[in-house]
């Protein structure tokens, strides 16, 4: 059993992470701030080897992405987001978004995302645009944006997408749907141009 000393420990390292208060005692959202982290690095990763990048750099716990359930639900959002990322138009699209946009054009191109409906792709779709945004903050050395840009994200969950991800069993729902996620998939990257589109209208 933990002594109290170490229960203080933990509780400072969740409120250290991403959201603060916002997060700790909700599952959903908890594990959503742990997942997109681990959706960024690994995204990083693979589009990006020599860049080396933290959970701790993005206001996460050290150890928070060795959980094989969170390595598993990271890794079908990845197998979704694959598919976005083969389509030149709308990385074209992406590219065009910067790295300061204001929160409520953040929002606006969330919600666009979503007009129609949820579904994991759709999910997806808003992740990648956070990735986007929070892989221009840290090649352009915007590292305060990184937090703020998360928060937008975390703060559109609880919002608009916690219930629906709730009557899904939680994350781990995206790994149930995995026979349809490319379905979902095709219908988020249609979305996702409209929206980014809608964005540079925006400006």
């Amino acid at each position: 059993m933990a002594d109290a000393g170490e229960g203080d420990e933990n509780l400072r390292e969740a409120e250290g992470a991403v959201g603060g208060e916002d997060v700790i005692d909700d599952p959903i959202m908890e594990q959503g701030a742990v997942v997109l982290r681990g959706y960024v690095i690994r995204r990083i990763s693979t589009e990006d080897p020599d860049m080396s990048v933290s959970s701790v750099d993005l206001g996460g716990r050290p150890n928070e992405q060795q959980d094989p359930q969170i390595k598993e639900v990271v890794g079908q959002l990845l197998r979704i987001a694959n598919e976005l990322n083969r389509n030149a138009e709308l990385q074209h699209l992406i590219n065009q978004v910067q790295n300061n946009c204001a929160q409520d054009v953040f929002m606006r191109v969330a919600r666009s995302i979503f007009a129609e409906g949820i579904n994991w792709g759709r999910v997806v779709a808003l992740f990648h645009l956070a990735y986007r945004l929070i892989y221009k903050a840290l090649t352009t050395n915007h590292m305060e944006n990184i937090r703020v840009i998360i928060s937008w994200v975390l703060q559109f969950i609880r919002e608009q997408l916690h219930t629906w991800i709730a009557q899904q069993g939680g994350w781990e729902g995206v790994i149930i749907g995995i026979s349809r996620w490319r379905t979902v998939t095709i219908v988020a990257s249609v979305v996702l141009i409209a929206a980014i589109a809608y964005y540079r209208k925006t400006r």
